[in-house]
Parts: structure tokens; sequence; C-alpha cells
């Protein structure tokens, strides 16, 4: 099996050469024959990404070459500078298996909804640099791409630390699982990812749209400890959009430590939106800006069920 890796987002060269070195052992013991893109490690004044020229280059060469799987370097800013310059039917015509988070949301979702074709919310290529708690990620990672199914189950620790920084530091925390806030069954298309960067495709030809839609949102941090109003506010914004007629269920990734948020927290903000009364809700899923994360299927199937188990296929 061959991997290419590509940076449509953070050039690779952010990275340090150890993690970079780890991550391609990692996957060369799954079986992965790694091929690093020729402007993977490029960047630009102001900017730590490729020229748009550039990473367009890259993409497309991805899709053109013989590679199984294309993963991206690492999230950041501005993939969807890229989306009104990605040649679709190219993508359609040699489809690939792309696998990344966060910034990434935005190509991954745009793909689907021009060509139809799954893609993969998941681990970045610099995440199996990761030397201690990866098992998990690998787990469901695998099943996934070599089952085409798998179900959400809650690990034991996570770690929502710079790890890359301290490769022996394993800084492990209890996780407390997953939550049902509203139960009740649902299934549907899969869409969303990062919600900040999902939203970014309002009112574009790059928003999908499905009949019946689960969606499974997650985001960072960065606003801290106004994490609740800012993850309102672009709740919000989503659902007064037109694919939410469609949305029957709604999967939260956990958050990082730094957002502060709290179980009672959740449901303050879910109980000022009445639209949200009648859908499942599930919190803390293993998937977001910490670790362990399960690999998610854009477009793919998900079912869920009265007891908050969550099963995926795509």
């Amino acid at each position: 099996m061959k991997l290419r890796v590509i940076s449509p987002s953070k050039s690779l060269s952010i990275i340090d050469k150890s993690v970079i070195d780890q991550a391609t052992k990692k996957l060369n013991s799954l079986g992965y024959e790694v091929y690093i893109a020729e402007n993977a490690f490029c960047t630009q004044k102001f900017y730590e990404c490729g020229t748009i020229e550039k990473r367009i280059e890259d993409i497309n060469n991805a899709f053109k070459s013989d590679a199984d799987i294309i993963m991206t370097s690492i999230g950041g800013y501005n993939c969807n500078q890229l989306l009104p310059h990605i040649d679709y039917d190219l993508i359609k015509n040699n489809p690939k298996k792309l696998c990344g988070f966060s910034d990434i949301t935005a190509l991954l979702n745009a793909i689907y909804a021009k060509t139809g074709i799954i893609t993969y919310y998941g681990p970045h290529f610099s995440s199996f640099g990761m030397k201690k708690g990866l098992e998990y990620t690998v787990r469901h990672f695998i099943n996934i791409f070599d089952k085409g199914h798998d179900e959400i189950d809650n690990s034991k620790y996570y770690r929502d630390d710079l790890w890359f920084i301290n490769q022996e530091n394993y800084n492990k925390r209890i996780n407390r699982g997953m939550v049902v806030l509203n139960s009740g069954e649902a299934e549907g298309t899969i869409l969303g990812g990062n919600l900040c960067t999902f939203n970014l495709l309002q009112g574009t030809e790059f928003m999908p749209n499905a009949k019946s839609i689960i969606l499974f949102l997650e985001d960072d941090s960065e606003s801290a400890e106004n994490f609740l109003l800012e993850f309102d506010r672009n709740l919000e914004s989503l659902m007064q959009t037109e694919i939410w007629n469609n949305v029957t269920a709604m999967v939260i990734g956990r958050c990082q430590i730094a957002s502060k948020m709290t179980i009672e927290k959740w449901k303050k903000l879910f109980s000022t939106k009445k639209n949200l009364k009648n859908i499942p809700i599930i919190i803390n899923a293993n998937f977001g800006h910490t670790t362990p994360i399960v690999t998610i299927p854009i477009g793919g199937h998900a079912i869920i069920s009265k007891e908050g188990k969550i099963k995926m296929e795509g």
C-alpha cells in the first residue's frame, strides 16, 4: 500500500524531523510505503504554507499517482483558499482515500460535495509521529480503512499536551467517556468536522448536503475561556442554513482542557436552542484536537442507537 503526504494547510516544514521519521517508521510498520509530495515543505512570506499553485499541484499529482491513501501533513489555516482551484473531475476519475482533520475539514467536505467520494476526518501524517498513546488511533484508523466500518468506543485515557516537544512525557488523563445528552435513534450521512472551518463553506458550492445528516462537530480551544460563546455562535450560524433541515443527530468531539467546558455548560448551550430538543446529542466522543481519535468517514453512513452506540460505515 502506498501513502502520499501533502500539505494543503500548514507546511510539513514546521514538523520536527524526529516526528517525521517516527511517523514514517510507524506507517511503514503498518504496511504503508510513504512518499512525501514535492511541495509539502514549501512556505511563503507571512504564511506557514506553500502558494496556492504549489498546493494544488501536489493535490493533483497525488490523485493522479498510484497512491492508495493521501494523508495531510498537519492542519492550520487557509485550506479553503484551494477549493475554487481544485480539479474535481480529476479527483472523481481517480478516487483516493484522503485523510486529515482540523483545517482540512474544508477540503474533505468540498471533495465529497463535488464528487460524492467519501473522505476521512482522521489523523494527519504527523499524528503517527507520537510514540506513546497512539494505539487507539491506529486501531480505529485500520478499522475504517481496512474493514470499512467501525464503532466508536471510549478510550481509557486521553492526552491534551504538546507531545511532540517531549515524547517521553506521557501526560495521560482519565477519559470519562461519551455522554448522551439527548437519547434517541438516528441514522444518516456523516458530515462536519471542525465547526468553525465547516462554517466557512456556508453559501458556497462546496457545502455538502444529504437527505438525512448526522453532524460530527468539534473545535479547538483557541478561544480559551470563551469557547462556549464561540461554539454557540458558530452552531447558531450553521442552524440557520438550509442543511440544518436535514440534521437528525449530532455528535460532539472531546474538548481541549483550555476550553473549560463541562457537561453543565453543554446542557446550558443546547437548552437555548429549541430545535435541538428532539434529536440525539452525544458529547465527548474521541475526535477533535486531543488524542486519541477515531477516523470518521465524511459522506459515510452512521447509526446511533438509543443506548448511545455509534456505528460508522464508509
